[in-house]
Formats: C-alpha cells, sequence, structure tokens
C-alpha cells in the first residue's frame, strides 16, 4: 500500500502518527510505503508520472497487489492517478480526501452526482476529473472512504459516500487531523485487511 500524505505533511508523519505501527500491532500482512510527492501545484502531472514509473510499474512488476492511498490532497492525487490509470491498482483507500472547492462540491449537490455533468474537462482539472470518475466508475477494485463527522471538507466526503457500498465507508467523530486519520486507519486495518 502507497500512501501520498497531505498538504504540509511528509512521509515520515505517517510513520510518527503509527500507522505502520497498527499494522505490526495486528500482524497483517501489509507492506506500506509512505511517499512523499513534490508537487508545485495541485495539478501536478510530474508528480503523478514520478509516482508511476518510480514506485507502481516496479511494484506491479514484482507481482503485489498494490492499493494506492491518501490523505486530505494525498486523497486527491490516488484518485487522480486511479481515474487515468485504469488497472494499475487493486484498490484506494483515501482518509478525508480534498475532493474539490466549495463551487464544485455545491454545484454537484444541488443537482446530484447521478444527474451531474462535468462539462468540458481541461487537463488541468484535476477536480472535475475525479468526480467524472467517481460518477461513471463501474470497475470492481476496492474504494475505502474515511473521514471524520466534523471535517472541513464532509460535504464532498458525504457526496462520495452516497456512491459508494455502505460497507466502504467509516465516518467517525473529529476533524481534519491525524488523530481522526489513525482511528480510521485502524478502523479499517480491523475491517477491510484481514
Amino acid at each position: 500500500m502507497i500512501w501520498l500524505p497531505g498538504a504540509y505533511h511528509r512521509a515520515q508523519d505517517f510513520e510518527r502518527e503509527g500507522f505502520a505501527q497498527a499494522v505490526s500491532r495486528r500482524r497483517k500482512p501489509l507492506d506500506l510505503r509512505f511517499v512523499d510527492l513534490e508537487m508545485q501545484h495541485l495539478n501536478d502531472q510530474d508528480a503523478l508520472e514520478r509516482l508511476q514509473s518510480d514506485i507502481v510499474l516496479p511494484a506491479r512488476d514484482s507481482g503485489a497487489s498494490l492499493w494506492l492511498a491518501g490523505i486530505s490532497l494525498g486523497g486527491l492525487m490516488a484518485m487522480d492517478y486511479a481515474s487515468s490509470h485504469l488497472g494499475e491498482i487493486d484498490g484506494l483507500c483515501l482518509l478525508a480526501p480534498y475532493l474539490g472547492n466549495r463551487m464544485l462540491i455545491n454545484e454537484i449537490a444541488a443537482v446530484g452526482l447521478a444527474a451531474w455533468e462535468p462539462g468540458e474537462l481541461a487537463e488541468s482539472d484535476a477536480e472535475r476529473r475525479i468526480w467524472r470518475y467517481i460518477k461513471t466508475r463501474a470497475d470492481s477494485r476496492p474504494l475505502l472512504l474515511g473521514y471524520g463527522r466534523g471535517d472541513r471538507f464532509s460535504g464532498g466526503h458525504d457526496l462520495l459516500a452516497a456512491a459508494l457500498p455502505a460497507g466502504s465507508v467509516a465516518v467517525v467523530g473529529g476533524g481534519h487531523e491525524w488523530r481522526t486519520w489513525t482511528r480510521l486507519w485502524e478502523t479499517f486495518l480491523d475491517s477491510h485487511f484481514a
């Protein structure tokens, strides 16, 4: 499982917050890799290309099952990668992903995801691209979503949750913070990674 951090976070934050230790305590057969993406801006295709060439494809070549995971902005990057590299990953685990600005979330919420149309997409519009992927997603790969009830991005999370099977969503008390994300990670470890 490859983890992508949120804005202003680093790979070592996952270690500090106990993500690997939670796996070890449970003796899960799950290898975690925490990755720093040096992104210059929100829609950094160079970062996604490096993720593919340096990490994803070598892992796939080894025969490993591969999950992509992310927190906040890392969740957006994971979704963006999944939307344009179908078949390269076996699942997604998203904790409080950033899913777009409030104007876009309100636009989708006003008509509902089923009726919403993304329109013509600019290459640089990652937010609309991931929502088009969510709306048209027809594959059977797992997509796990976890978030806190008090998260400042919960409007987008609620929209995504409504598009997923109930067993794929975990909602706990808390906000957009490590304490909540750690609790969600432990919840998913216990419920989905036997």
